[in-house]
């Protein structure tokens, strides 16, 4: 899995889940052959927590917010704590940074309506406070106080820090189509830097970031908060948060939002499989469109999907060879890496491919990079001063525990490449080696492949779009099937995520669910 955000997907509630350099990929076996513990499905069971509350944890569930000013108009901040550990609850605590905007009427409250805009490693508060909490719906916004929790070391809940912004870049850039043994041990090595680095500023915190705790840790801001049930949207692995806590507390599920679901059952080699092949479905998307535009720079009306791509993949090669200027303050040339890079982050809003044409053009017609550099910032979070936000060290930190690495070695990559560039032949090469990153983490995984059935849940939504590219249709649709209560809704277009983009039916759909509890019909679908 891995992330990304940018201003797009602080509106859109989406967080990308793997691609690029840092993807933290994990899978149940290191075969190289499609063995059946290597692509399958998982049949374990998440199971559900006692409903009582432990007396160990009873001072944490007891807890009060003393709320204070954040700085930002119409919203308020607290700190509660947890414990680092929840099978030792003495042995010391994380801080957790909540936000929120209390309901504005008029109506009758609904209680407090939970936000996560995914990742992992997406700051939840920020994306309150840029977005959900003033760009929801009015109606919504009336009835439920905003609320949102920085997931443990994220952002303001004692982040899990790696490389200064220097060594970022230099990771940034790393080929990730290896040509010879050369680059790949320099891949490698930057796989093992990065891995140390987090090791060595949070050795603590790198044991106890899985999606697990967190969940944990949103039950008890809930019970401070005075909820007797969790209200939650929650996008992208945002979803897999959500799903996680409706399997560890299925009796205090309110309504639920999982948006551009994950498929919690997947090893990791199988997830990233599933992840490439949707980004080439949203390539193609994007090709078919690039087209029949006038200021295509791949192709003219008539050229194929297969075409367009070949294309792009002959101008990545190119740059390999001889990356070109972007003007960059700190001297950073456009090569493969980042320009990979960038084309992906523009896969996850179709909004972003009239941008993406115009990059393209200026690289490859006029050798101007920046265009491509500044999607592949906003892709990592990198601001203009060379500052990096933790969304990627957190990225790594709760994949690599939450599932066990996909692949050992890069003897074991080279073997699967063939599978990746059947996926994607654009894409493919890239995301295979991607998978490796986990392989080199200081922290032995904790979890494993699991279904989620949360059964006695009350009714939950899960919401797929068709073409999205990072959390492919197929993981909505098992999801769903897995959840004991949930009701599948459908977006057929393009784009990760679908609540808040422009469908009526949709909004619609999720709108009258989270103010009068009345899910969607079984099988309904807007486009």
């Amino acid at each position: 899995m891995h992330t990304r955000r940018s201003s797009r997907s602080l509106r859109t509630g989406g967080i990308l889940l793997t691609a690029a350099l840092l993807v933290s990929a994990c899978s149940a076996s290191a075969s190289t052959g499609p063995s059946t513990s290597a692509t399958a499905a998982s049949e374990v069971t998440l199971a559900a927590l006692p409903e009582a509350t432990p007396a160990a944890l009873a001072p944490y569930y007891g807890q009060k917010a003393r709320w204070r000013s954040c700085g930002v108009p119409g919203f308020q901040c607290a700190t509660l704590k947890a414990p680092l550990d929840y099978a030792k609850p003495g042995a010391g605590d994380v801080r957790l940074a909540v936000s929120r905007k209390k309901a504005t009427g008029p109506g009758k409250r609904l209680g407090s309506l939970f936000v996560n805009p995914g990742g992992p490693g997406g700051s939840a508060v920020g994306y309150l406070q840029a977005y959900a909490g003033i760009g929801y719906p009015a109606a919504v916004r009336a009835r439920y106080d905003m609320v949102a929790v920085d997931p443990r070391g994220v952002a303001r809940s004692e982040p899990v820090e790696c490389l200064d912004g220097r060594k970022m870049d230099t990771y940034t850039q790393t080929d990730t189509t290896p040509d010879d043994a050369r680059e790949t041990t320099q891949l490698v090595d930057a796989y093992k830097e990065f891995a140390e680095a987090c090791g060595a500023h949070s050795p603590g915190l790198l044991r106890h970031v899985s999606t697990v705790e967190t969940a944990r840790d949103m039950d008890i801001v809930r019970a401070v908060l005075g909820d007797r049930k969790l209200n939650y949207v929650g996008a992208s692995y945002g979803t897999f948060l959500g799903a996680t806590y409706a399997g560890l507390f299925p009796g205090r599920v309110g309504r639920l939002v999982l948006d551009g679901a994950m498929d919690p059952s997947l090893p990791a080699r199988r997830m990233n499989l599933d992840q490439t092949a949707g980004f080439e479905t949203a390539f193609q998307s994007f090709a078919k469109d690039c087209v029949q535009q006038p200021d295509c720079p791949l192709g003219g009306k008539g050229t194929s999907t297969a075409e367009v791509g070949r294309h792009l993949k002959a101008f990545f090669r190119k740059l390999d060879a001889h990356p070109i200027s972007t003007g960059d303050a700190d001297g950073r040339r456009l090569g493969e890496a980042l320009a990979t890079t960038g084309v992906i982050a523009a896969m996850y809003d179709e909004s972003s491919w009239a941008q993406l044409r115009e990059a393209l053009t200026s690289a490859m017609k006029d050798k101007d990079g920046a265009g491509l550099l500044m999607l592949s910032d906003s892709y990592y979070e990198r601001d203009a001063g060379g500052r990096y936000s933790n969304l990627m060290p957190a990225n790594a930190a709760v994949n690599c525990l939450d599932l066990p690495p996909a692949y050992g070695s890069s003897e074991e990559v080279e073997r699967a490449l063939p599978s990746f560039e059947k996926a994607s032949p654009v894409f493919g090469e890239g995301l295979a080696w991607a998978s490796l990153s986990c392989a080199y983490w200081p922290v032995m995984a904790t979890g494993e492949p699991h279904r989620i059935e949360a059964r006695g849940a009350a009714p939950i939504v899960v919401v797929g779009t068709t073409r999205d590219p990072a959390t492919p249709y197929r993981w909505a649709r098992a999801l769903a099937a897995q959840l004991a209560s949930a009701r599948l809704l459908t977006y057929e277009g393009d784009g990760h995520t679908a609540y808040g983009r422009g469908s009526t039916c949709i909004d619609s759909a999720i709108d009258t669910y989270l103010l009068r509890g009345t899910p969607p019909m079984e099988g309904k679908r807007c486009s």
